[in-house]
This record gives C-alpha cells, sequence and structure tokens, in this order.
C-alpha cells in the first residue's frame, strides 16, 4: 500500500511540477471554454486525457510500443498550441456541440502524447517494481486527482473574471487561449526538431 500511495503522490507531482508546466498549460486550455455549469464535460475530457496518458505509459511499461523522445517533447507545446487555436473556433464557429467529438478524441491522441513524453522517467522507476499494474494505477490515481484540481481553479478563474470582473465569456476565452499560445512558443522553438 505504500508504493501505492508513492506512485499517487508521483501522479500528483507530475501535473502540479511547475517547473514542468506544459501539463498544467494543456490543462488550462482545455478548461479555458467552459463554466461550471458544464464541469461534467470538461472532467470527462480530463478523465480521457489521463486515461490516454496512463495507456501510452502502460505500452512503454510492457515495450509494446515506444516513440522517439525528441519527437514527443516538440508534439507536446504543439497539443496546447493546437488546443488553444481550437477554442477560437469554439468561439467563433460555435463549435461547443459538434466539437465536443472532436475534442474527446484529440484530448486522446493527445493523452497519448504527454504519457511518452514521461514514459522513459516512468520506465526507470518501474524496473525494480515486480507488478506493474499497481503503479500504474497508483499514478493515474495522482494525474487524475490533480487534473480535476487544476480544472476546478481554472473554471474558478473563468467564473471570477466573467462574474466579478463582468468579461464577457468570448472574451475570456479569446484573451486567456492568446496567453496560453503565446506561453507555449518558447517551447515550440526550444524543441523543434533540428
Amino acid at each position: 500500500m505504500q508504493d501505492f500511495w508513492f506512485y499517487i503522490q508521483l501522479g500528483l507531482e507530475h501535473v502540479l511540477d511547475f517547473n514542468a508546466y506544459d501539463h498544467i498549460l494543456f490543462l488550462a486550455a482545455l478548461a479555458v471554454p467552459f463554466t461550471f455549469k458544464q464541469w461534467k464535460q470538461v472532467i470527462i475530457l480530463a478523465t480521457i486525457f489521463t486515461i490516454a496518458h496512463c495507456t501510452s505509459l502502460a505500452f512503454s511499461v510492457y515495450d509494446v510500443f515506444s516513440v522517439d523522445v525528441g519527437l514527443i517533447e516538440f508534439l507536446i507545446p504543439v497539443t496546447i498550441a493546437l488546443t488553444a487555436l481550437f477554442n477560437f473556433l469554439r468561439v467563433f464557429k460555435e463549435a461547443h456541440t459538434t466539437g465536443i467529438y472532436f475534442q474527446s478524441l484529440a484530448t486522446a491522441f493527445f493523452g497519448l502524447i504527454h504519457g511518452f513524453g514521461f514514459s522513459n522517467y516512468f520506465n526507470m522507476l518501474m524496473a525494480e517494481e515486480e507488478s506493474k499494474l499497481g503503479p500504474l494505477l497508483g499514478f493515474a490515481t495522482g494525474i487524475e486527482l490533480s487534473q480535476v484540481t487544476i480544472i476546478l481553479v481554472a473554471l474558478l478563474i473563468a467564473y471570477l473574471a466573467q462574474h466579478l470582473l463582468r468579461v464577457k465569456q468570448s472574451i475570456f476565452i479569446i484573451i486567456s487561449s492568446i496567453i496560453i499560445f503565446l506561453i507555449t512558443i518558447p517551447m515550440l522553438i526550444e524543441t523543434f526538431p533540428k
């Protein structure tokens, strides 16, 4: 049980690490278009992301599939940028109804990419483990708990901006998405394949 808690804590730290803020940026971009009334939708998207993230870790841990680390390091900021850009579609094309299916598939794909980005480090930790399933489930639990926390904070910020500061929802989505996109640009440049 102590090992299970270790992997829960590792999952929490993996997402909440401000030095590796790519995960936080992705979740913020994912949550920006939603309100508290739509909390179930965004939590479902986060859960899809968690499942996909841990699936790619399982692929790696069980030597089913692996991907070039350099490519993954570049694709992670690409997923953040694309999620921020998709938010513009939600505003300008009114994509909130038909777009949720596309967003679910995109979120799953992005989760796979983010999972492969962490797989080398996770594999080193798992080298000493006899059973791989318990640590994977513990890690998934930690990821899900931290993602729900970040999403609730993002929804709270959106609520405060839109209700206390009276910022129109579409303006909030556009400004937040631009900020996220701009923060992502240096990551794209830094990880661009040589």
